[in-house]
């Protein structure tokens, strides 16, 4: 197992001061090494939300910059980021790039402004020959029959956030008031998932509570027929450890909780769904490249448009410190091959060039890639730190490796 011999610097944090700050982009440059061309655009339609999960790392944790963001984003800022995005991808010989609508919570944008923001970026992409696959993910609180009738003209497909049945859900996905909101989400679900508008659906996301049963999570889950299931480990770092998850210790009630799941899973007699960050990691473990950036080594390509314009890294980065995200630059200032330089972006892309030692020496670097790099963030190395989820990816990894190396084995010996 790889050795976390001590617990990272937990000094106020100085960022200018520790990695990915202090990227020699230029070097590398010259050393011949090119960025990869963004394929995936986020887009933060509305910056607030009508739930108030006490998980969540938007409104929650160390970045508190939605309270200066508008509410919405400005026509001008979405047109702006549709030429944007076509410049890019003529300049790069793209002909697919993908647009998340997303928030906060995006459906507070209204169908209007959706429409035309969906229509703005398929017609600057058109004019270069792009093809722009639109998606959006929503606590499906306001997901009714006209948002539905809509996403099915413009080709959206829907994720729906949901942490299980009623108990799991209403335990963090609650109003304001404290309102659980699992019965209205359901009945979202259930106009989602029925007839015609199944086609939309494209799958589920729940964050993790330990503490709800894991195997009755996922059926709870499974019940509404989901193409793909995201189970996603709370955010944290070495400096607010995630709940459940106490830095100094080599337990894994992570892995404990999804190594369960997982058999149930894999064990099925047909396939129930996919759970991506079990198919992952699989994949990885065949020696293919990771299409996420929970596990892998395969390079970001993904920016983050803000509701004011800026642009910014993954926004789960917004758990580690204020201004984490942030990169400074702006749809309106900066192209986004400009972007593509940004140390940060930059160190997004390097694989291996970004890990600590510790994972450089680990059995598994190539399959766990270092984890999400949002949980790597320590103030005395930045990002370039082991996942705080360390033991609990080494011990998931290595039961899906045992178990898939044995069917590999078993098929082999069976020819």
């Amino acid at each position: 197992m790889p050795l976390l011999s001590e617990n990272p610097g937990t000094e106020k944090p100085s960022p200018e001061n520790a990695f990915p700050a202090t990227l020699d982009v230029d070097g590398l440059l010259a050393s011949g090494w090119r960025p990869l061309a963004f394929q995936q655009f986020i887009l933060k339609v509305h910056s607030r939300c009508d739930l108030a999960c006490e998980y969540c790392y938007m409104y929650e944790m160390a970045d508190q910059s939605w309270r200066s963001q508008p509410r919405r984003m400005s026509e001008a800022v979405v047109d702006r980021t549709a030429l944007r995005i076509a410049e890019h991808a003529a300049a790069h010989g793209l002909a697919e790039v993908e647009v998340v609508l997303h928030g906060g919570e995006p459906l507070l944008a209204g169908p209007d402004f959706i429409s035309r923001t969906v229509r703005a970026i398929r017609s600057e992409a058109a004019d270069v020959g792009t093809r722009v696959r639109v998606a959006i993910q929503t606590n499906g609180l306001r997901l009714d029959e006209e948002f539905l009738r809509l996403f099915e003209r413009l080709e959206i497909r829907v994720g729906v956030s949901l942490d299980g049945g009623e108990k799991a859900q209403n335990r963090h996905r609650r109003f304001a008031d404290g309102r659980g909101s699992h019965a209205i989400v359901s009945a979202s679900l259930a106009r989602l998932t029925s007839g015609r508008f199944h086609r939309l659906f494209s799958g589920l996301l729940c964050t993790i509570d330990v503490r709800n049963d894991p195997v009755e999570t996922y059926e709870a889950l499974l019940a509404f027929d989901p193409p793909a299931i995201d189970f996603l480990l709370p955010h944290g770092n070495w400096i607010t450890p995630p709940p459940f998850r106490d830095p100094d210790s080599s337990a894994t009630p992570y892995a404990d909780w999804l190594i369960p799941i997982f058999d149930r899973w894999y064990s099925a007699p047909t396939e129930e769904t996919e759970i991506r960050f079990f198919t992952e990691i699989m994949r990885l473990l065949a020696g293919h490249a990771s299409r996420t950036e929970a596990v892998g080594l395969s390079p970001a390509r993904m920016a983050v448009i803000e509701t004011d314009g800026g642009i910014e890294q993954s926004d789960s980065l917004k758990s580690s410190y204020h201004g984490a995200a942030a990169t400074r630059m702006h749809v309106l200032s900066d192209s986004f091959d400009a972007v593509l330089r940004h140390p940060a972006i930059a160190a997004r892309q390097v694989g291996e060039l970004a890990l600590a030692p510790v994972c450089h020496a680990c059995d598994i670097v190539s399959v766990c890639g270092g984890g999400l790099y949002a949980h790597r963030y320590n103030t005395v190395d930045g990002f370039m730190g082991p996942s705080v989820y360390c033991p609990d990816l080494y011990r998931l990894i290595g039961h899906i490796r045992t178990r898939f190396a044995r069917d590999v084995a078993r098929m082999k010996g069976g020819r």
